[in-house]
Formats: C-alpha cells, structure tokens, sequence
C-alpha cells in the first residue's frame, strides 16, 4: 500500500488562514506586521524566493518592503541598511536573502540583524535560546518541518529520528527542536552526515526519517523501515521540461519510497511550502512582542 501524502501546500494555506485572521485583529489594535526582505545582485533562483516571501507578505496584510541592492554594494553601505531597519519601528521582520556576493560577509551581515527582528532565526542569540528550548524564532524550515508532523498525526514523543544532514539551517535545528521536552518534540535523535560510515545502518531504524542531504535521490528505498514518515527537505534541479519549466527531485527516491513508507512528503509541494509559512509566522510574532501584546 503507498504511502499517505504529505502534502505541505495544503498544510501552508491552513495556517496562513490563521495567520491572516491575527494580523487582522493586530491591525485593529494598530499593529501592522512590517517584513523587509534585502536582495543583493539578480540570481534567478533568490529572485524567486524573495518575490513567493513578498507576495505572500502582501496577501496576509503586511507592510512589506522589497529592498533590491546591486551586488556591488559594500559590506558597510549593506550593514547599514540593515541597521536602519533595525531602527524602524513599522518592520518588525528582517530577511536577508543568501547566498551573498564574495566581498560580503554572511557572518557579519546576519549577526548585524536585531535579534528581536530576526526571523530566519540564524542570529546566534537565537540559536542559544533555541538550544536550551526558549527559542522566540524557530528557523523556518526546521519549524515548518514540525508542523507538518504535527498537522498530519505522526507521532514524535519517544520516536526513532533519524535526520540526515547537519547543516546550520536545517539539520542541527530540525535535530535540537525534536529532542527537546514537550509537545511536537521528545524524540530519541540521530544525527547523519558525510563522516557518518554506514548511514543505512541508522535510517532503517527511524521511525521518522528527515533528509535533509542536497543530494538528488541520496535516500534509496532500501535505507528506509517498512511504515516509516519520510521528510524531504531537498530541492534539486534536474533539467527542464519541454517548456523549459526547471525538474525538482527531493533527496528521496519518491516512487519507490513511497512505497514503503507509511507517509512522505512530496518534492514540489512538500516542505518548500511550510518554509515561507512560518516565516510570515515569525514576522507576526515578533510584531506582537514588539507590541508587548
């Protein structure tokens, strides 16, 4: 029997459902969520995230601001258009969009980034909160990861994870969010990556099984446990259709997984989703703790 569905775009619209309703009554209080979003230079793939973060922005009432610098721009003039923001009392949420050109520093410009305000949730002080489990900003992925679980029944106190790929932005958080106490969480965890000398040895055993890798098909049905709830966080190119429209695989074989597994999410339409989603949830969050509300 395949497995069921996970399907992250109907999950994504259910919250921003709820989403837009509370930024309603945050407007009626006179509190308007603000997100800005800072692209530098015209890579064709950062183009698109930023234009799906500001569209969805506008759709659930935002003040938003698209705020396009060539990639010539300088570290310092960067850092202070950051700092600006930071001084802004209408944005609330501030995104930087990576990569960066060379000559800039992706350390610097992100920890330049008010804490309060940081709603990719990569500022170390957010990354400590989350670690001992005070987080105010979940990084989005990770989260958006957790509400998938949760809005489809899979349950995680006591369960085998298993999260392959360590990464800042989603393998270390997606691992330290599950392991903690409480609701959505209380998993046992392990942690997989390229030192790692037989990853099929530990994928077969997870009851959840996250791929988090940046490899297509690196997930083979034979490294996966008959039922299992298979998350795939990876999007790889694969060529073009005839329309010259780019061909997404995740890090999971999908046909033959989805087999075996109980559930699993799809690539597109899956993870991708959920990632914008609680971005918008962390910018309506913040705007509320910037209220006090």
């Amino acid at each position: 029997m395949a497995a069921k569905i996970i399907r992250g775009s109907e999950i994504a619209q259910q919250i921003r459902v709820d989403l837009k309703r509370e930024t309603a009554l945050l407007k009626e209080r006179g509190v308007v969520p603000g997100l800005v979003t800072i692209l530098v230079g015209q890579n064709p793939a950062s183009m698109s995230y930023v234009a799906g973060k500001q569209r969805t922005a506008h759709e659930l009432g935002f003040h938003s601001v698209q705020d396009n610098q060539p990639e010539t721009i300088s570290e310092a003039l960067l850092l202070e258009r950051i700092l600006q923001y930071n001084r802004d009392p209408r944005i609330h949420g501030i995104l930087v969009q990576l990569p960066l050109p060379p000559h800039i520093s992706e350390q610097n410009i992100l920890y330049a980034i008010d804490p309060g305000k940081d709603v990719d949730g990569f500022h170390p002080f957010n990354v400590g909160k989350l670690m001992i489990g005070q987080a105010d900003f979940l990084p989005c992925t990770p989260a958006g990861i957790q509400q998938l679980l949760l809005r489809s029944g899979v349950p995680i106190d006591g369960a085998e994870v298993v999260v392959v790929g360590r990464s800042n932005i989603v393998g270390k958080p997606i691992a330290n969010m599950l392991l903690q106490k409480g609701d959505g969480a209380n998993a046992t965890v392990t942690v997989c990556h390229t030192g790692t000398r037989d990853i099929g040895f530990h994928t077969r055993r997870a009851d959840i099984l996250i791929a988090a890798v940046g490899r297509p098909m690196a997930i083979t049905v034979d490294m996966v446990k008959q039922g299992a709830v298979v998350i795939d966080v990876g999007v790889n190119r694969q060529g073009f259709t005839p329309e010259g429209k780019a061909k997404l695989c995740g890090d999971v074989d999908y046909e033959a997984v989805r087999q075996k597994a109980g559930a699993i999410t799809p690539v597109p339409g899956g993870v991708g989703p959920m990632t914008i989603t609680m971005l918008m949830a962390n910018t309506v969050k913040a705007a509320r703790m910037a209220a006090g509300l």
